[in-house]
């Protein structure tokens, strides 16, 4: 099981805690983004700097194991910070292809590029000769139109890519609407690499039924998930947790809170991050959605973190 990247929530401060509480509940991370424009200068300087912080192996130590993955389609700075993280140890890089955000749309970035298919031919001829570490890719089934994944996949086929993880929704659709599982039967024989699944994995009866019903999946690639449960990935493997979910998920939300204070530089950040979280976790507490409105609207940390722990008990 792979944790999916979600900007500013999967970062190391929580694959830590992750799998500090959940030790191997989940084999991999693809990371984050690293953009290419903005990590080039420390990358070609070899300087580690706080842009790089995420992927830093002495700062992922006791976290779950990671995939680097880079925004952008700029084949030069594309190689230049892949070399740089194959020498930080990282034998993988992911390019991601499949982020619905417009203004990295906009840009031919993320998904963006989808509907081009000799602009990614051209990025991987230029870039795959030159890559130290392996690649994969992770897409959408398009920007704005279904049959955008039948015209990139012979491009993707030309190049020994270690996998190809696809979230079968269009970049338009950003996370709304629901993943089109009869396109997503269509692509995955005609893909030559492994085929990872993502999107909508919420409950171990979905995981199942994509198991199911495509048995060529390689793996899942879970997000929103496992925020929204975090024993989640336990409960996909098989784990009988009636007893202990309660507790293991409010053991968890605490260390969240705890290396937050510990880790998050001001007060106002810290108040943030918390809230940024409490959006998703409190769905995993049997509590109202009155309740956890309550605590978003509160702006003194102190109280902030009493009314959670009361949640919590």
């Amino acid at each position: 099981m792979i944790l999916a990247p979600m900007q500013g929530l999967t970062e190391v401060l929580f694959r830590r805690v992750y799998e500090e509480c959940f030790p191997g509940a989940i084999a991999l991370a693809i990371t984050p983004f690293l953009s290419l424009t903005h990590n080039l200068e420390s990358a070609r300087s070899g300087i580690r700097t706080s842009l790089l912080d995420d992927v830093l192996p002495e700062n992922n130590e006791g976290s779950i194991p990671i995939i680097p993955q880079i925004l952008g389609k700029e084949p030069n700075e594309f190689i230049t910070l892949g070399n740089r993280l194959y020498e930080l140890g990282y034998k993988e890089i992911n390019w991601n292809m499949g982020c619905p955000m417009r203004k990295v749309a906009a840009k031919h970035r993320g998904s963006g590029i989808l509907p081009y298919p000799d602009e990614v031919r051209a990025i991987l001829d230029k870039v795959m000769p030159e890559l130290k570490p392996s690649l994969s890719v992770k897409v959408r089934l398009g920007l704005k139109e279904k049959d955008e994944i039948f015209r990139l996949i012979p491009v993707l086929n030309d190049y020994p890519l270690t996998s190809v993880t696809v979230h079968p929704r269009l970049g338009r659709q950003q996370y709304g609407g629901h993943p089109d599982l009869d396109t997503f039967g269509q692509v995955l024989p005609l893909l030559k690499a492994p085929v990872i699944y993502n999107g909508d994995i919420v409950t171990a009866a979905d995981a199942r039924h994509i198991h199911e019903r495509f048995p060529q999946v390689v793996d899942l690639m879970i997000g929103r998930g496992v925020l929204y449960n975090p024993t989640l990935p336990m409960e996909i493997a098989g784990a009988s947790l009636t007893d202990q979910r309660s507790s293991l998920v409010s053991h968890f939300i605490r260390r969240m809170m705890e290396e937050i204070n510990a880790r998050v530089p001001n007060e106002e950040t810290r108040i943030h991050k918390m809230k940024e979280y409490w959006c998703l976790f409190w769905k995993s507490l049997p509590i109202s959605e009155m309740q956890a409105r309550a605590v978003l609207r509160e702006e003194k940390l102190t109280i902030v973190e009493k009314m959670i722990c009361d949640l919590l008990q």
